[in-house]
């Protein structure tokens, strides 16, 4: 078998029937994602330990083997004949070699494309400060934030400079100039990227994923220097994003760190990709932007009572995932079961339902 070939059979039919993801792993058929629901492709036949292995390294190259073979996994982005891109992660399970495959969109989208709160525009006018985007694994963190670095690209004069792992959407430069650096590529790791950020001058920065204390650091400190920054962070909610951060830190520099984020932080979106009841998926979004009322709650270290400052300030462009929800179900967009099964707080929920 040609599995060069195979794959890229496999990769087509990925971005032809609009899937999110393509999974291969022994023991079962090639399987896509689409709409958030796993479906197996019926006419492909159970993939064995060497048609895995074979898929999988041809996509590698020398260089990319020896790290993958010694670290037993391996993050990268994959272009398929200029057709399709994707993000990949191949890793052994078993003993056995295993893929997945982010189909990554060649087109940048907009906000309204996207259908995001119209809010997210102001975020892209900032100075300096830093921006979160947050949410479980699969949930559009991405997208948004090349969405949010697009407009900066289109509208103003800006040197641009990402730290990726690996790099997902390509950028066209437009009135910015934009530095994407890969990790593993264009720098040796993610903490050498992150150290280095400051002396390539840039205004505005984003960091892929924030992993460790040290991004955070790095982060902060950037924009406490008069830069903007964007990162991303697998949290569920904008008061645990907070928590999060803070107890990443030893208890000693916890006063310091707290004081920091009070001053830098700009606004955090926490994102979910709800299914929609006639196909597809659409964005519902709790979204945080940081007043006085909010900065005294992080410096009191009162994170609790963050979700009652979002609840209450709708008239600033805040919003709880809730009344996200609510309104989507209201539109017969999405199911209450899904609705359900995507808030926090479900009994919250049909309460705010039953008041509308």
């Amino acid at each position: 078998m040609d599995y060069k070939q195979k794959l890229g059979d496999l990769l087509l039919v990925t971005a032809r029937q609009g899937a999110s993801d393509l999974h291969i792993a022994v023991g079962r058929k090639p399987t896509l994602r689409i709409d958030g629901y796993l479906i197996p492709l019926e006419k492909e036949p159970i993939l064995t330990p060497e048609m895995t292995e074979g898929m999988s390294m041809s996509m590698l190259t020398d260089v990319q083997k020896e790290i993958f073979l010694k670290d037993r996994q391996l993050d990268f982005s994959f272009t398929f004949e200029d057709k399709a891109r994707f993000r990949v992660n191949v890793f052994f399970q078993r003993g056995f070699l295993s893929a997945a495959f982010r189909l990554i969109m060649a087109e940048i989208k907009t906000i309204e494309e996207l259908r995001l709160p119209t809010v997210l525009h102001d975020f892209t006018k900032s100075a300096q400060g830093f921006i979160l985007v947050v949410g479980p694994a699969g949930q559009g963190k991405s997208t948004t934030l090349a969405s949010l670095l697009d407009e900066i690209n289109h509208k103003r004069t800006e040197h641009i400079v990402t730290v990726e792992d690996p790099i997902e959407y390509l950028f066209i430069q437009d009135k910015s100039i934009i530095s994407q650096r890969e990790v593993g590529f264009d720098a040796s790791s993610f903490h050498g990227a992150l150290k280095s950020l400051l002396r390539q001058d840039p205004d505005v920065i984003m960091i892929g994923e924030m992993r460790d204390r040290e991004s955070m650091a790095m982060a902060m400190t950037a924009a406490e220097t008069g830069h903007l920054v964007f990162s991303t962070l697998h949290t569920n909610s904008a008061a645990q994003t907070v928590d999060r951060i803070i107890d990443t830190f030893p208890a000693d520099q916890q006063a310091q760190i707290t004081s920091q984020l009070s001053s830098t932080l700009l606004a955090i979106v926490s994102q979910r990709l709800v299914p929609r009841i006639d196909g597809g998926r659409v964005p519902a979004t709790e979204i945080m932007i940081t007043n006085s009322a909010i900065k005294n709650l992080i410096r009191e270290k009162k994170i609790y009572q963050i979700d009652l400052v979002i609840e209450t300030s709708l008239q600033e462009g805040m919003m709880t995932l809730n009344r996200s929800l609510s309104e989507l179900v209201m539109k017969k967009e999405i199911s209450l079961e899904n609705a359900e099964s995507y808030s926090l707080n479900p009994s919250e929920l049909r309460i705010l339902l039953e008041r509308n």
